[in-house]
């Protein structure tokens, strides 16, 4: 028989419906790899192997798009009834959501199956993945290194084959990074398309979409087709599709008009690695009959500052929500000092400056608008650094805000995308000398995920991906 990891979700769900498998089968297989290698990367963190067995032997829809595929959810967001809940915090140990979010249940509806739930930073607020809590996950391509966050469990898993696919969402990068330090396809998608509900409207004032880390393009699109849509009482919605994507990824993407620049708003140094993939993908862009033209956005004025009020206070928000949740207020030695520093700043930040923070950077938002007109896609690297060595963002150091600026210099490109509501994606088309993936990051227009999906259909057929898979996955 096929060796089941090497197969997409897509094709996995078509075994299902012509019964040369069963999701059962398909659950044992996944539980079989996730005892046998996690392991070695600490990226399940939270098992609910037994639910998934039972839920594989029941009756299956044919016509869900991943019938019997299994599956793993992030421990931030995307909430189960009943299953521990962490978001890698000493805060949340004992607690266990209540009910199941809307993202949830459009996962079952779609046929996943949920074996369990993965690593996370504490809150997702660093681009790395080794709380103090759960541990540190370690990337499949290098023990000891990082598997990029805030979804650097899903990563972890998804690139050792565990599974196919598995969720993560993005404030600032946290499906990127961690797909371009893992080898795969991660796409977060516009604002507003996939639901936060039934407990949140958005996060702050949008920054943080839903989404999944895919081995292909194809089960992305599908899992997006899936998802996407407001749910009932969503704040905003964005605009909605002109067909399924996954009729886009098979569709030529024609010839774009592409920006290339790795300029950052922030001081840092891009790797000679991470330079070297941004021309290695400019260079395959141009063979593929793109128009690839060097172009730097006109980016003035307190970007870092305003991101910073934004953040800070968000940070402050989502802990008061789980002291809420829990009916107490947050002890100090229960958040790790990075957490608590960034939660005591916020709770500085007034009102009148939250708001004036979201109107500087709505008008940044326009003036991107405007200087992209001309373009399709913009390129950039996702990574200004390979994957980083554990211990390399330690959010347990003093000052305590130091792992924080250290994060924004490791990840200084991918954030823009999360402010500005655009969709991007990360393909990895690069893997260094020391064979460590490095991903290529595109952002195209506000609600346009039709042009990333064709794209990035394009370059995976062009240099596949998918048989690169790490040694622990073999």
């Amino acid at each position: 028989m096929t060796d089941l990891s090497r197969l997409d979700a897509t094709a996995l769900a078509d075994l299902v419906r012509r019964k040369q498998v069963t999701p059962l089968e398909l659950v044992d297989a996944a539980i079989a790899r996730i005892e046998t290698i996690d392991p070695k990367l600490n990226a399940v963190v939270t098992r609910r192997f037994d639910r998934a067995r039972d839920e594989a032997r029941r009756p299956f829809d044919p016509a869900a798009p991943f019938c019997g595929v299994p599956f793993l959810h992030k421990d931030i967001l995307a909430a189960q009834a009943g299953v521990r809940y962490t978001s890698g915090s000493a805060l949340l140990r004992d607690y266990a959501a209540r009910e199941d979010y809307e993202l949830t249940r459009r996962h079952a509806r779609a046929g996943l199956i949920s074996l369990g739930r993965t690593n996370v930073p504490e809150f997702g607020f660093v681009p790395t993945t080794e709380s103090k809590l759960l541990g540190p996950c370690h990337n499949p391509w290098k023990h000891g290194y990082t598997p990029g966050g805030s979804s650097g469990g899903s990563a972890a898993a998804v690139g050792a084959r565990l599974v196919p696919m598995a969720h993560g969402n993005d404030g600032g990068g946290s499906v990127r990074i961690p797909a371009s330090c893992c080898g795969l396809f991660g796409l977060k998608p516009t604002r507003a398309r996939n639901p936060l509900g039934p407990d949140l409207g958005d996060i702050m004032s949008g920054f943080v979409v839903e989404h999944g880390l895919t081995i292909s393009v194809r089960d992305s699109a599908g899992l997006l087709d899936a998802t996407q849509g407001p749910d009932l009482g969503a704040p905003y919605v964005a605009p909605p599709p002109a067909r399924p994507y996954v009729e886009e990824a098979r569709t030529s993407p024609g010839k774009l008009r592409i920006a290339a620049s790795a300029r950052t708003i922030l001081e840092s140094t891009l790797h000679p690695d991470c330079a070297a993939a941004f021309e290695d993908a400019k260079k395959l862009l141009r063979e593929l009959g793109h128009e690839v033209v060097d172009a730097e956005p006109d980016v003035e004025g307190p970007v870092m500052q305003t991101f910073m009020a934004v953040w800070a206070a968000g940070a402050a928000a989502t802990i008061e929500g789980m002291a809420f949740v829990l009916g107490r207020r947050p002890e100090r030695d229960e958040v790790e000092p990075m957490s608590w520093a960034l939660y005591e700043m916020g709770q500085q930040v007034t009102g009148g400056q939250y708001l004036m923070a979201i109107a500087f950077l709505q008008q940044l938002t326009r003036k991107l608008a405007r200087w992209m007109e001309p373009f399709d896609v913009v390129l950039t690297p996702t990574l200004a650094e390979p994957p980083v060595a554990h211990g390399t963002i330690d959010t347990s150091a003093e000052p305590a805000m130091g792992a924080f600026m250290r994060a924004a210099r490791f990840s200084p490109y991918t954030a823009t995308a999360n402010v500005t509501g655009q969709p991007a994606m990360s393909v990895p088309l690069h893997w260094n000398a020391e064979g460590l993936p490095i991903g290529s990051h595109f952002v195209a227009r506000y609600g346009d995920e039709a042009t990333l999906f064709r794209l990035a259909a394009q370059l995976e057929q062009a240099r596949p991906w998918a048989e690169r898979r790490p040694p622990v996955a073999a």
